[in-house]
């Protein structure tokens, strides 16, 4: 059935090359948990090697807690134990190693799925875009999205296997080096990529900002139509643009740099801020409820996704002006003795905390300011803080 896929769990074998330990193979797999705490009847439980718990050793607690399968590795299985959950139909599948099982069957999974899926990087602004982005896509669509910023290798992964009866999908993707990003390129397989900027974050990694590009431009390799939208007024997304506007299907987006979304008319509040966006000369007023320029920036690109995705003008300004974006981003806070605390302090980069610094200079004359940042990413720029 196109309109709800399973997963059978002789494919699953198939894909992670697992091993039946004890159950059917014909069963279907519905959804999938990865904690003993909130399994639900029936789950798929997947055990994973934390910092601090090893949830392949509580595989027990998964089934006898509902769930009907658990995939595992590194687990010896006494005759004793694999009689008694045979008697109660559960099923236990071992493999070499639950991670790489994870992504393999989320690859799988997603390629049951015929829908538009957006995939968000970009060295700063990846969780706030993905957010405005998915409250647009939703005004239309049943719409999944990445929780928090869960976009790394484990993150991504658990985030398609919850795919259910979405009609998109918005998925966000970080790195710290070469590969990661085509890695979960290939497992989400968008169908439309954005790219916020390219900044500073991860250079002691790769090494300059131009290897930062590289390896944000890695989420083309895990499509099959090149349909990309950038941020036209950073340097080098302008530069690669220029120099690749006849190779991909790229969609700018800017408020210097012409682009095909270009904000004018641009009011900076203390709460929020209101733009023109002009597209095609066609003009939409665009309410931001988040204060800072580089909050333009982010529903930009969420009004270029949503022309992207055929939503109405109104569906477009409803979502940007509805949208709740996570706590310590951007998050204004008026204290006593007229304090006004600028709250960006959730794994915030240098180029965040520059931002949070511009935003205040449009704030009224006499205000005490306080700018909560990540100090750990700041290095010597915080001593001039």
């Amino acid at each position: 059935d196109p309109e709800h896929p399973e997963i059978f769990f002789f494919l699953i074998l198939q894909i992670t090359n697992g091993r039946l330990i004890v159950g059917s193979k014909d069963e279907t797999c519905e959804n999938f948990s990865f904690d003993t705490r909130n399994i639900q009847p029936n789950d798929t439980y997947l055990g994973i090697k934390g910092e601090r718990t090893n949830g392949n050793e509580l595989w027990k607690e998964a089934l006898d807690n509902g769930a009907k399968v658990a995939i595992v590795e590194n687990i010896n299985f006494t005759y004793a134990e694999m009689e008694e959950y045979k008697v109660h139909n559960k099923t236990i599948i071992k493999v070499e190693n639950t991670l790489k099982a994870i992504a393999q069957i989320a690859e799988y999974k997603r390629t049951l799925y015929d829908i538009p899926v957006v995939g968000v990087t970009g060295s700063v602004g990846k969780t706030s875009t993905k957010d405005i982005i998915a409250n647009v896509i939703s005004q239309k669509y049943n719409t999944l999205k990445t929780e928090g910023n869960n976009n790394n290798h484990i993150g991504l992964p658990k985030t398609v296997l919850r795919l259910n009866n979405e009609e998109a999908a918005v998925i966000e993707m970080g790195m710290n080096h070469f590969g990661e990003i085509e890695f979960l390129s290939n497992i989400a397989k968008p169908t439309l990529a954005v790219i916020t900027n390219v900044g500073t974050s991860h250079i002691g990694n790769l090494g300059s900002r131009e290897n930062i590009l590289k390896a944000k431009l890695e989420i083309l390799n895990g499509m099959k139509e090149k349909r990309i939208v950038i941020n036209n007024d950073n340097d080098l997304l302008h530069k690669w643009y220029e120099e690749n506007k006849d190779n991909y299907e790229i969609i700018t987006f800017g408020i210097i740099n012409e682009s095909d979304f270009m904000a004018e008319e641009v009011i900076l509040h203390e709460n929020g801020s209101s733009f023109v966006c002009n597209i095609e000369d066609t003009k939409m007023q665009i309410e931001v409820p988040v204060a800072g320029e580089h909050y333009i920036y982010n529903a930009l690109s969420a009004v270029a996704v949503g022309k992207s995705l055929g939503l109405t003008d109104e569906q477009i300004t409803s979502g940007i002006k509805n949208v709740e974006i996570a706590k310590k981003r951007m998050e204004i806070v008026n204290l006593k003795d007229n304090i006004t605390l600028v709250n960006d302090s959730y794994n915030a980069s240098l180029e965040s905390i520059k931002e949070a610094l511009k935003y205040i200079t449009n704030l009224p004359n006499g205000r005490k300011i306080a700018v909560l940042g990540d100090v750990l990413e700041l290095g010597e720029f915080s001593e001039k803080i």
